[in-house]
């Protein structure tokens, strides 16, 4: 098991498939305000909902596949809890809640930005987790260090 976490691998262009991802994603995410912040209609937004959805799950997929220790980091547990918070607005409210919408951006650009030692974090192991924990022999580093 302990295994899983000490797989990074990496593809042609990925660079440019991450920067292409992000930027469609950023258009949905864009096109959704319409929904969160000015209440228009569903044939407004719902190519925007379609294009966020769609483009950050394959965002998921390709930091699985690179990298499956992003799930144990607070770059991978912001996901989980932006998914939570928009899937509890959705069921829970009557209409598209504002704050939620507002929060999970917050979150996003909060969890982006941040140095290292807060995107690595696992809430989970209340600890900054890379894959050199896993790693029977030496260190390997992710976070960018030289």
């Amino acid at each position: 098991m302990h295994r899983l976490w000490l797989i990074k691998r990496d593809f042609p262009g990925k660079r440019w498939v991450s920067i292409l991802l992000r930027t469609t994603h950023l258009v949905g995410i864009a096109g959704l305000a319409g929904l969160y912040l000015f209440d228009l209609p569903v044939q407004t937004y719902q190519g925007y909902l379609l294009l966020a959805v769609l483009s950050g799950a394959l965002m998921v997929v390709k930091e699985i596949y690179c990298n499956p220790v992003w799930l144990m980091q607070l770059r991978g547990q912001a996901i989980i809890i932006k998914l939570a918070l928009l899937s509890l607005g959705w069921w829970l409210a009557s209409s598209p809640e504002a704050g939620i919408y507002l929060t999970v951006i917050i979150i996003s650009g909060i969890v982006a930005h941040a140095p290292g030692k807060v995107r690595y974090y696992s809430l989970w192991h209340r600890r900054v987790v890379t894959r050199d924990q896993f790693a029977p022999f030496g260190t390997v580093k992710d976070c960018g260090e030289p």
